[in-house]
Protein backbone atom coordinates (compact mmCIF):
# COMPACT_ATOMS: atom_id res chain seq x y z
CA UNK A 1 0.00 0.00 0.00
CA UNK A 2 1.29 3.62 -0.76
CA UNK A 3 2.83 5.24 2.11
CA UNK A 4 0.57 9.36 2.27
CA UNK A 5 0.69 11.94 4.74
CA UNK A 6 -1.17 15.26 4.55
CA UNK A 7 -1.46 16.54 1.30
CA UNK A 8 0.97 19.10 -0.10
CA UNK A 9 0.30 22.92 -0.14
CA UNK A 10 1.37 23.34 -3.52
CA UNK A 11 -1.09 22.99 -6.39
CA UNK A 12 0.81 23.35 -9.52
CA UNK A 13 5.29 24.04 -9.20
CA UNK A 14 6.23 26.33 -12.16
CA UNK A 15 9.58 27.19 -12.58
CA UNK A 16 11.23 24.49 -10.84
CA UNK A 17 15.21 23.59 -10.71
CA UNK A 18 14.65 19.95 -11.58
CA UNK A 19 18.20 17.22 -11.71
CA UNK A 20 17.29 14.96 -14.19
CA UNK A 21 19.36 11.31 -13.05
CA UNK A 22 19.91 9.62 -15.89
CA UNK A 23 18.80 12.58 -18.11
CA UNK A 24 20.94 12.24 -21.83
CA UNK A 25 19.10 8.31 -22.21
CA UNK A 26 16.16 8.06 -24.50
CA UNK A 27 14.04 8.62 -21.98
CA UNK A 28 15.74 11.23 -20.32
CA UNK A 29 16.01 13.60 -23.24
CA UNK A 30 12.14 13.71 -24.14
CA UNK A 31 11.52 14.76 -20.43
CA UNK A 32 13.87 17.15 -20.99
CA UNK A 33 11.30 19.01 -23.73
CA UNK A 34 8.21 18.04 -21.48
CA UNK A 35 9.94 20.12 -18.79
CA UNK A 36 11.16 23.46 -20.70
CA UNK A 37 7.92 22.89 -22.19
CA UNK A 38 6.01 23.74 -18.54
CA UNK A 39 8.59 26.23 -17.55
CA UNK A 40 10.91 24.25 -15.38
CA UNK A 41 14.94 24.11 -15.89
CA UNK A 42 16.16 20.51 -16.54
CA UNK A 43 19.98 19.97 -14.68
CA UNK A 44 20.94 16.67 -16.21
CA UNK A 45 23.48 14.30 -14.59
CA UNK A 46 24.80 11.24 -16.58
CA UNK A 47 27.83 9.29 -16.89
CA UNK A 48 27.06 8.36 -20.95
CA UNK A 49 27.72 4.83 -20.23
CA UNK A 50 24.76 4.12 -22.13
CA UNK A 51 23.61 7.69 -23.83
CA UNK A 52 25.23 10.45 -25.76
CA UNK A 53 26.41 14.06 -25.26
CA UNK A 54 25.20 14.83 -28.87
CA UNK A 55 21.73 13.62 -27.23
CA UNK A 56 21.92 17.15 -24.84
CA UNK A 57 23.19 19.03 -27.91
CA UNK A 58 20.18 17.84 -30.16
CA UNK A 59 17.39 18.42 -27.27
CA UNK A 60 19.12 22.38 -27.29
CA UNK A 61 18.14 22.45 -30.59
CA UNK A 62 14.50 21.44 -29.89
CA UNK A 63 14.03 23.63 -26.72
CA UNK A 64 16.14 26.74 -28.04
CA UNK A 65 17.93 27.11 -24.89
CA UNK A 66 21.22 25.94 -23.23
CA UNK A 67 20.90 22.46 -20.84
CA UNK A 68 22.92 22.08 -17.90
CA UNK A 69 24.89 18.87 -18.04
CA UNK A 70 26.99 16.85 -15.92
CA UNK A 71 28.96 14.19 -16.51
CA UNK A 72 29.23 11.82 -13.38
CA UNK A 73 28.37 8.71 -11.69
CA UNK A 74 25.35 8.74 -8.17
CA UNK A 75 27.61 6.37 -6.99
CA UNK A 76 30.15 9.02 -6.56
CA UNK A 77 28.60 10.89 -3.44
CA UNK A 78 31.35 13.83 -3.22
CA UNK A 79 30.92 14.66 -6.42
CA UNK A 80 26.97 14.64 -6.32
CA UNK A 81 27.39 17.28 -3.49
CA UNK A 82 29.21 19.36 -4.92
CA UNK A 83 26.52 19.20 -7.96
CA UNK A 84 23.98 20.30 -5.54
CA UNK A 85 24.99 22.94 -3.91
CA UNK A 86 26.41 24.24 -7.25
CA UNK A 87 22.84 23.94 -9.05
CA UNK A 88 20.63 23.90 -6.38
CA UNK A 89 17.58 21.53 -7.47
CA UNK A 90 14.27 21.54 -6.12
CA UNK A 91 13.37 18.07 -6.99
CA UNK A 92 14.62 15.01 -8.31
CA UNK A 93 13.72 12.72 -11.63
CA UNK A 94 15.88 9.57 -10.91
CA UNK A 95 16.17 7.61 -14.43
CA UNK A 96 19.80 6.68 -13.71
CA UNK A 97 20.64 2.86 -14.23
CA UNK A 98 21.15 -0.25 -16.37
CA UNK A 99 18.42 -1.87 -18.11
CA UNK A 100 18.94 -4.47 -20.10
CA UNK A 101 17.31 -7.40 -18.94
CA UNK A 102 19.13 -10.15 -20.72
CA UNK A 103 22.32 -8.12 -19.43
CA UNK A 104 21.32 -8.65 -15.94
CA UNK A 105 21.21 -12.11 -15.85
CA UNK A 106 24.62 -12.17 -16.56
CA UNK A 107 26.33 -9.60 -15.05
CA UNK A 108 23.89 -9.72 -11.75
CA UNK A 109 26.63 -8.03 -9.30
CA UNK A 110 27.09 -5.09 -11.74
CA UNK A 111 22.91 -4.11 -11.65
CA UNK A 112 22.63 -4.57 -8.26
CA UNK A 113 25.69 -2.44 -7.46
CA UNK A 114 25.03 0.25 -10.30
CA UNK A 115 20.94 0.80 -9.53
CA UNK A 116 21.12 0.20 -5.92
CA UNK A 117 23.99 2.18 -4.93
CA UNK A 118 23.26 4.79 -7.22
CA UNK A 119 20.01 5.46 -5.69
CA UNK A 120 21.34 5.18 -2.08
CA UNK A 121 24.23 7.97 -2.99
CA UNK A 122 21.55 9.59 -4.11
CA UNK A 123 19.04 9.80 -1.72
CA UNK A 124 21.91 10.20 1.59
CA UNK A 125 23.02 13.81 -0.47
CA UNK A 126 19.09 14.82 -0.94
CA UNK A 127 18.67 13.90 2.44
CA UNK A 128 21.45 16.03 3.24
CA UNK A 129 20.82 18.82 0.81
CA UNK A 130 17.05 19.21 2.14
CA UNK A 131 15.71 17.90 -1.28
CA UNK A 132 12.56 16.22 -0.31
CA UNK A 133 10.94 15.62 -3.68
CA UNK A 134 11.42 12.79 -6.06
CA UNK A 135 10.15 10.78 -9.15
CA UNK A 136 11.43 7.43 -9.91
CA UNK A 137 11.37 5.77 -12.87
CA UNK A 138 10.11 2.80 -11.95
CA UNK A 139 8.95 -0.49 -13.88
CA UNK A 140 6.14 -2.75 -14.92
CA UNK A 141 8.79 -5.50 -14.85
CA UNK A 142 7.97 -5.21 -10.64
CA UNK A 143 4.62 -7.12 -11.68
CA UNK A 144 6.35 -10.22 -12.49
CA UNK A 145 3.95 -12.75 -13.96
CA UNK A 146 0.88 -11.29 -13.53
CA UNK A 147 -1.90 -12.85 -11.69
CA UNK A 148 -4.60 -11.11 -13.68
CA UNK A 149 -4.67 -7.97 -16.34
CA UNK A 150 -5.24 -5.35 -16.77
CA UNK A 151 -2.81 -4.37 -13.63
CA UNK A 152 -3.86 -1.84 -11.56
CA UNK A 153 -1.17 -0.21 -8.79
CA UNK A 154 -2.68 -2.79 -6.24
CA UNK A 155 -1.58 -6.07 -8.13
CA UNK A 156 0.48 -8.20 -7.06
CA UNK A 157 4.36 -7.53 -6.70
CA UNK A 158 7.60 -9.11 -6.88
CA UNK A 159 5.81 -13.06 -7.70
CA UNK A 160 7.93 -14.40 -10.58
CA UNK A 161 10.63 -11.50 -11.77
CA UNK A 162 12.71 -13.06 -13.46
CA UNK A 163 15.71 -11.30 -13.96
CA UNK A 164 18.16 -9.16 -11.87
CA UNK A 165 16.94 -5.67 -13.67
CA UNK A 166 13.73 -6.34 -12.17
CA UNK A 167 14.61 -7.08 -8.77
CA UNK A 168 16.55 -3.68 -8.48
CA UNK A 169 13.45 -1.83 -9.45
CA UNK A 170 11.54 -3.68 -6.91
CA UNK A 171 14.16 -3.27 -4.14
CA UNK A 172 14.43 0.48 -5.06
CA UNK A 173 10.69 0.90 -4.62
CA UNK A 174 10.98 -0.57 -0.94
CA UNK A 175 14.04 1.43 0.07
CA UNK A 176 11.65 4.83 -1.28
CA UNK A 177 8.58 3.43 0.87
CA UNK A 178 11.13 2.56 3.82
CA UNK A 179 13.06 5.92 3.57
CA UNK A 180 9.78 8.16 3.56
CA UNK A 181 8.08 7.56 6.85
CA UNK A 182 11.32 8.77 8.57
CA UNK A 183 10.93 12.39 7.44
CA UNK A 184 7.21 13.98 6.61
CA UNK A 185 8.79 15.85 4.43
CA UNK A 186 9.65 13.26 1.77
CA UNK A 187 7.50 13.36 -1.40
CA UNK A 188 8.04 10.47 -3.53
CA UNK A 189 6.23 9.10 -6.81
CA UNK A 190 6.95 5.65 -8.37
CA UNK A 191 6.32 5.84 -11.63
CA UNK A 192 5.74 2.29 -13.45
CA UNK A 193 6.21 2.69 -16.89
CA UNK A 194 4.98 0.02 -19.33
CA UNK A 195 6.83 -0.01 -22.66
CA UNK A 196 8.40 3.25 -24.14
CA UNK A 197 8.29 3.47 -28.37
CA UNK A 198 8.80 6.50 -30.82
CA UNK A 199 10.57 9.24 -30.49
CA UNK A 200 10.30 13.39 -30.69
CA UNK A 201 8.75 14.21 -34.02
CA UNK A 202 11.09 16.73 -35.01
CA UNK A 203 13.45 13.35 -35.25
CA UNK A 204 16.24 14.92 -33.08
CA UNK A 205 15.90 12.49 -30.47
CA UNK A 206 15.10 9.20 -30.44
CA UNK A 207 15.97 5.48 -29.30
CA UNK A 208 19.73 4.91 -29.84
CA UNK A 209 19.97 1.29 -28.32
CA UNK A 210 23.76 0.02 -28.10
CA UNK A 211 24.81 -3.01 -29.64
CA UNK A 212 21.53 -5.17 -30.30
CA UNK A 213 18.24 -3.62 -29.43
CA UNK A 214 16.85 -4.97 -26.38
CA UNK A 215 13.12 -3.73 -27.15
CA UNK A 216 11.09 -4.47 -29.94
CA UNK A 217 10.28 -1.39 -31.60
CA UNK A 218 14.12 -0.51 -32.17
CA UNK A 219 14.78 -3.62 -33.45
CA UNK A 220 12.14 -3.47 -36.06
CA UNK A 221 13.69 0.23 -37.10
CA UNK A 222 16.62 -1.34 -37.36
CA UNK A 223 15.02 -4.23 -40.12
CA UNK A 224 13.36 -1.11 -41.62
CA UNK A 225 16.19 0.83 -42.14
CA UNK A 226 18.37 -2.16 -43.63
CA UNK A 227 20.94 -2.95 -40.52
CA UNK A 228 19.11 -6.00 -39.93
CA UNK A 229 17.81 -9.11 -42.02
CA UNK A 230 14.94 -9.92 -40.28
CA UNK A 231 12.93 -9.26 -36.88
CA UNK A 232 12.78 -12.84 -34.53
CA UNK A 233 8.97 -13.42 -32.95
CA UNK A 234 9.80 -15.39 -30.17
CA UNK A 235 6.80 -17.73 -30.05
CA UNK A 236 3.23 -17.61 -32.19
CA UNK A 237 1.45 -19.78 -30.01
CA UNK A 238 0.18 -17.84 -26.63
CA UNK A 239 -3.66 -17.42 -25.65
CA UNK A 240 -3.44 -14.10 -27.54
CA UNK A 241 -5.35 -12.93 -30.67
CA UNK A 242 -2.73 -14.07 -32.99
CA UNK A 243 -0.65 -16.07 -31.14
CA UNK A 244 2.13 -13.48 -30.03
CA UNK A 245 3.00 -11.36 -26.61
CA UNK A 246 1.25 -8.47 -26.03
CA UNK A 247 2.13 -5.79 -24.40
CA UNK A 248 1.22 -2.00 -23.60
CA UNK A 249 3.01 0.79 -25.53
CA UNK A 250 3.60 4.38 -24.89
CA UNK A 251 4.96 7.13 -27.02
CA UNK A 252 7.57 8.41 -25.38
CA UNK A 253 6.40 11.44 -25.15
CA UNK A 254 3.32 10.69 -23.44
CA UNK A 255 5.70 9.29 -20.74
CA UNK A 256 7.44 12.27 -20.27
CA UNK A 257 4.45 14.09 -20.02
CA UNK A 258 3.70 11.74 -17.26
CA UNK A 259 6.82 12.53 -15.17
CA UNK A 260 5.98 16.59 -15.53
CA UNK A 261 2.29 15.70 -14.58
CA UNK A 262 3.38 13.41 -11.17
CA UNK A 263 5.75 16.40 -10.74
CA UNK A 264 3.07 19.16 -10.48
CA UNK A 265 0.86 16.92 -8.24
CA UNK A 266 3.20 15.49 -5.49
CA UNK A 267 2.10 14.73 -2.23
CA UNK A 268 3.43 14.00 0.99
CA UNK A 269 4.82 10.57 0.97
CA UNK A 270 5.22 7.72 -1.45
CA UNK A 271 2.49 7.41 -4.98
CA UNK A 272 2.64 4.87 -7.16
CA UNK A 273 1.25 5.30 -10.90
CA UNK A 274 1.21 3.49 -13.92
CA UNK A 275 2.27 4.58 -17.04
CA UNK A 276 0.80 2.89 -20.15
CA UNK A 277 -1.70 3.50 -22.68
CA UNK A 278 -4.42 0.23 -21.29
CA UNK A 279 -4.24 -1.40 -24.74
CA UNK A 280 -2.55 -4.21 -25.17
CA UNK A 281 -0.88 -4.29 -28.81
CA UNK A 282 0.58 -7.98 -30.15
CA UNK A 283 3.94 -8.16 -31.69
CA UNK A 284 2.67 -9.04 -35.22
CA UNK A 285 0.42 -5.75 -35.36
CA UNK A 286 3.74 -3.71 -33.97
CA UNK A 287 5.44 -4.83 -37.19
CA UNK A 288 2.80 -4.60 -39.71
CA UNK A 289 1.99 -1.03 -37.70
CA UNK A 290 5.53 -0.14 -38.41
CA UNK A 291 5.67 -1.50 -42.22
CA UNK A 292 2.64 0.82 -42.97
CA UNK A 293 4.60 4.06 -41.44
CA UNK A 294 7.85 3.08 -44.23
CA UNK A 295 6.12 2.10 -46.95
CA UNK A 296 7.96 -1.37 -47.01
CA UNK A 297 7.31 -4.86 -45.65
CA UNK A 298 9.04 -5.58 -42.43
CA UNK A 299 10.64 -9.41 -43.13
CA UNK A 300 10.25 -11.28 -39.64
CA UNK A 301 10.65 -14.99 -38.88
CA UNK A 302 8.87 -17.31 -35.83
CA UNK A 303 11.21 -18.61 -33.32
CA UNK A 304 10.85 -20.33 -30.14
CA UNK A 305 9.19 -18.68 -27.04
CA UNK A 306 12.15 -17.17 -25.31
CA UNK A 307 11.95 -18.71 -20.98
CA UNK A 308 10.45 -15.50 -18.81
CA UNK A 309 8.12 -14.36 -21.15
CA UNK A 310 4.38 -14.14 -20.69
CA UNK A 311 1.38 -13.92 -22.88
CA UNK A 312 0.45 -10.89 -22.18
CA UNK A 313 1.17 -7.18 -19.59
CA UNK A 314 -0.81 -4.67 -20.01
CA UNK A 315 -1.98 -2.03 -17.28
CA UNK A 316 -5.51 -0.01 -16.32
CA UNK A 317 -3.63 4.24 -16.43
CA UNK A 318 -6.97 5.14 -14.60
CA UNK A 319 -5.12 6.21 -11.00
CA UNK A 320 -3.17 8.53 -12.89
CA UNK A 321 -5.77 10.10 -15.19
CA UNK A 322 -8.03 10.87 -11.77
CA UNK A 323 -4.88 11.82 -9.89
CA UNK A 324 -2.58 13.35 -12.02
CA UNK A 325 -5.14 14.91 -15.00
CA UNK A 326 -2.85 12.46 -17.32
CA UNK A 327 -3.75 10.07 -20.19
CA UNK A 328 -1.81 8.95 -22.77
CA UNK A 329 -2.98 10.71 -26.39
CA UNK A 330 -0.62 9.19 -28.90
CA UNK A 331 -1.60 5.87 -30.75
CA UNK A 332 0.64 2.86 -31.64
CA UNK A 333 0.42 4.34 -35.35
CA UNK A 334 1.78 7.95 -34.37
CA UNK A 335 5.09 5.99 -31.99
CA UNK A 336 5.73 4.01 -35.70
CA UNK A 337 5.53 7.16 -37.56
CA UNK A 338 7.87 9.09 -34.97
CA UNK A 339 10.43 5.84 -34.54
CA UNK A 340 10.51 5.49 -38.45
CA UNK A 341 11.24 9.49 -38.72
CA UNK A 342 14.06 9.21 -36.01
CA UNK A 343 15.80 6.11 -37.59
CA UNK A 344 15.55 7.25 -41.14
CA UNK A 345 17.05 11.00 -39.94
CA UNK A 346 19.63 8.50 -38.04
CA UNK A 347 20.35 5.41 -39.70
CA UNK A 348 23.45 4.60 -37.28
CA UNK A 349 21.84 6.52 -34.54
CA UNK A 350 23.34 9.58 -32.94
CA UNK A 351 26.96 10.46 -34.67
CA UNK A 352 30.39 10.14 -32.11
CA UNK A 353 30.41 13.55 -30.09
Amino acid sequence: MDVVFAESALDRLGDMRILLAGGAGYIGTHIIVSLCAQGHVPIVVDDLSNSSKVAIERVERIVERPISFHQADLRDTDTLRRLFDQEGPDAVIHLAGLKAVGESVAQPLRYYDTNINATVSLLRVMAEKQVHKLIFSSSATVYGDPESLPLTEDSRVGGGISNPYGWTKFMIEQILRDIAPTDPRWQITLLRYFNPVGAHPSGLIGEDPAGIPNNLMPFIAQVAAGRRDHVNVFGDDYDTADGTGVRDYIHVMDLAEGHVAALNHLTNGVATYNLGTGQGTSVLQLIHAFSAACGAPIPYQITARRPGDVAACYCSPAKATRDLGWQATRTIDDACRDSWNWQSQNPAGYPAA
